[in-house]
């Protein structure tokens, strides 16, 4: 599943390809309340059709109505804003008064757009800049951690994966799991030394890797901008590579089991292997939030949204069942 940097990329080429005019625009700053984040990008063709979204849909109705009247055209780039004003704001359907601030590439460089996606396509992380003043183009490698920056006249954003998803255990919920977290920009690696289950992977961009979860784990040096997701329901490997994880300083670490199960492994971490309380503690388990998820692509579902909760600092509450005893190991 591609992201959707890939989506727009994709989209601008094809169209292309096929004879049409296509512009980009990003979301370089926003103020208040705003539907969608800086950096969000959209393409938008002559004809007015688009890919990706920089609002809700007001703007986007307002940018098709500018490139169907010729309003955008030329090669240079330039910046529109939007939400300025009360009526403005109440006008493109901005909330609380938001407003977005874009910057507009009229004819983006199509060799560069193409770099760009080979690029991300092979899991690199990319810095891309633009001039507005001289109207260049420019795109290196970029490092974690980086973030967009704008001053008015140069615009920096960053694209490819931001985040890093170790899962140990190929089963089918990674499966589902792999391919949703790479569309939020994820680079997904697996994890599991039975060969029942790692001669069948096969999901494009997720690499699977030899070795016991402990050792990959620690190969993988976790920062504050991985997750661990332990999937195997297998203790000798799950705790493997639980044991080296909470002592990380990965964001999220999570293993599948139910309550009872899930009891049972911390009491296992406490007591046999060197972790502290407040280290234990970190696991989220039943891994995922609790939306009554049944089926791999449902409890994937939930494991991400718990993760992305716990990225953008939202506190989730877990519910108690009705019956703890009977909660199932894949129920969320």
């Amino acid at each position: 599943m591609d992201s959707q940097d890939l989506q727009v990329l994709a989209a601008v080429r094809r169209w292309r390809a096929e004879g049409h005019r296509a512009a980009l625009v990003t979301v370089a700053q926003t103020w208040g309340s705003a539907p969608r984040p800086a950096g969000a990008w959209m393409a938008l063709r002559d004809d007015g059709r688009v890919q990706g979204s920089v609002s809700g849909g007001c703007i986007e109705d307002d940018m098709i109505a500018r490139m169907l009247d010729g309003r955008i055209g030329g090669s240079q780039p330039f910046v529109l804003t939007y939400g300025v004003t009360r009526e403005e704001a109440n006008r493109f359907g901005l909330p609380c008064g938001g407003t977005l601030e874009l910057v507009v590439e009229p004819a983006p460089d199509h060799a560069l757009l193409t770099d760009l996606a080979a690029r991300l396509e092979g899991g690199q992380l990319v810095r891309r800049e633009v001039e507005l003043a001289s109207g260049q183009v420019r795109i290196f490698d970029a490092c974690r951690g980086e973030a967009l920056q704008w001053d008015g006249q140069r615009l920096s954003t960053i694209h490819g994966p931001h985040w890093r998803l170790l899962i140990i255990g190929a089963g089918q919920i990674s499966r589902y799991l792999a391919q949703m977290a790479q569309a939020l920009d994820y680079a997904v690696t697996i994890c599991d030394p039975r060969e029942e289950y790692s001669v069948e992977w096969d999901v494009p961009g997720a690499p699977l890797v030899a070795g016991m979860p402990d050792d990959v784990v620690m190969a993988m040096a976790p920062d504050p901008h991985s997750a661990i997701v332990a999937l195997t329901h297998d203790p000798k490997l799950d705790d493997m590579a639980l044991l080296e994880a909470l002592k990380s300083p990965a964001f999220y670490v999570g293993a599948l089991g139910s309550r009872v199960n899930n009891a049972a492994r911390k009491a296992r971490l406490l007591e046999y292997f060197d972790l502290s309380e407040g280290e234990v503690g970190r696991l989220h388990g039943p891994v995922g939030l609790h939306i009554g998820s049944r089926t791999p692509p449902e409890i994937a579902v939930s494991i991400l949204a718990e993760m992305t909760a716990v990225k953008n600092g939202v506190s989730v509450a877990r519910p108690e069942p009705a019956n703890p005893a009977s909660a199932g190991c894949g129920v969320r």
